[in-house]
């Protein structure tokens, strides 16, 4: 977890020019930014010690690659054993086809974010992983039409 730090305008500049290009270079950040080179390094270097920056991804079109049938699949557990949900929450994120995992509060224990290449994969991920899992009591799938990815964290970085 990310310790709290207090963040000037560079870092925030930074991660402003970094959240639009992650592969930017140090010279093109720097201009970006109006500081040295060095100044960069030295300060991207410090975001990720502190946790603020946690990786640089590549955002990857999967329905270019064949996997075009997304879904939000919400898990109910059965029962709030504290070794269940640690064995589900540490297998849940590398089974096959799993993009992001949510531990939530409320009448569902879990919403996972899954892609499989068509609905009969997709109906096979859910009978072999989740509902034939012995944590697991209940499953709802949602399928997702359309997929925008939000910007609204940079107005919390101020």
């Amino acid at each position: 977890m990310a310790q709290k730090a207090e963040l000037d305008r560079v870092d925030r500049a930074l991660i402003a020019a970094l959240s639009s290009n992650a592969r930017a270079s140090g010279a093109a950040l720097a201009a970006e930014v109006g500081v040295a080179e060095s100044t960069v390094s030295l300060r991207l270097r410090r975001l990720q010690s502190l946790g603020i920056i946690r990786s640089f991804r590549v955002d990857v079109d999967l329905a270019a690659l064949g996997v075009s049938l997304q879904a939000l699949i919400a898990v109910r557990l059965v029962k709030h054993d504290r070794s269940e949900i640690d064995a589900f929450r540490q297998a849940v994120p590398h089974l096959p086809g799993v993009l992001a995992v949510f531990h939530m509060a409320g009448a569902e224990d879990y919403l996972l974010h899954v892609a499989a290449r068509d609905a009969e994969e997709l109906r096979e991920f859910v009978l072999a992983h989740l509902t034939g899992h012995p944590a697991v009591a209940h499953t709802e799938t949602n399928l997702i039409f359309e997929y925008a990815s939000g910007d609204g964290w940079q107005h919390l970085v101020g």
